[in-house]
């Protein structure tokens, strides 16, 4: 089952973790503590130069996440699982492993999710009506994650697994522009 949602290093240390939280019947604790660990890695510029940096030496970032993670109470699983990664140099790609973790998690629950790209900020009619027609598409419970981009000017672009419906009104004038072209 995990082998076929995650794959590479990120997927197999997710797997490891996720593993060893089932067990513990962990599961749901080890993913609030990371997506706060990712939250704060996303708004700290100078956290995520940390993770991604090669600059920096195991013992350097393995000091200085202990150090975040002693301020931010994350301990026990989640706190030992990052220090792993960083004291084997893989801090890198702690990102994708929280990421993997919840997409394993995600897949135990019976729950999908959805890149939703919309010109303005959705209504919650809107956003409970479209998370209503995914979920009666795929027959699971749909997770939204939308991003506002002006750019396309009206419509939507949902990213649902390998599938993508462009609907943006972008995209519609381009086609129409193409298509007039082509009649010259």
């Amino acid at each position: 089952m995990a082998d076929t949602i995650v794959s590479g290093m990120a997927g197999r240390y997710a797997t490891a973790l996720f593993e060893l939280a089932n067990e513990a019947n962990a599961v749901d604790s080890v993913k609030a503590e990371l997506d706060r660990l990712s939250a704060l890695i996303a708004e700290s510029a100078d956290l995520a130069r940390l993770v991604k940096s090669p600059v920096f030496s195991a013992e350097e970032q393995l000091k200085a996440i202990s150090a975040v993670l002693e301020q931010m109470g994350i301990s026990g699983l989640a706190g030992n699982f990052v220090k792993l990664v960083a004291q084997n140099r893989r801090l890198f790609a702690l990102p994708g492993m929280i990421s993997d973790y919840a997409a394993l998690v995600a897949h135990q629950r019976g729950e999908t999710s959805a890149e939703v790209t919309v010109a303005a900020p959705l209504s919650d009619a809107h956003y409970a009506a479209l998370k209503e027609a995914l979920a009666e598409k795929t027959g699971k419970d749909v997770n939204l994650d939308v991003t506002v981009d002006p750019s396309i000017l009206g419509g939507l672009i949902v990213k649902l697994g390998s599938r993508m419906v462009d609907a943006s009104l972008k995209t519609k004038l381009n086609s129409i522009r193409h298509a007039m072209k082509e009649v010259r």
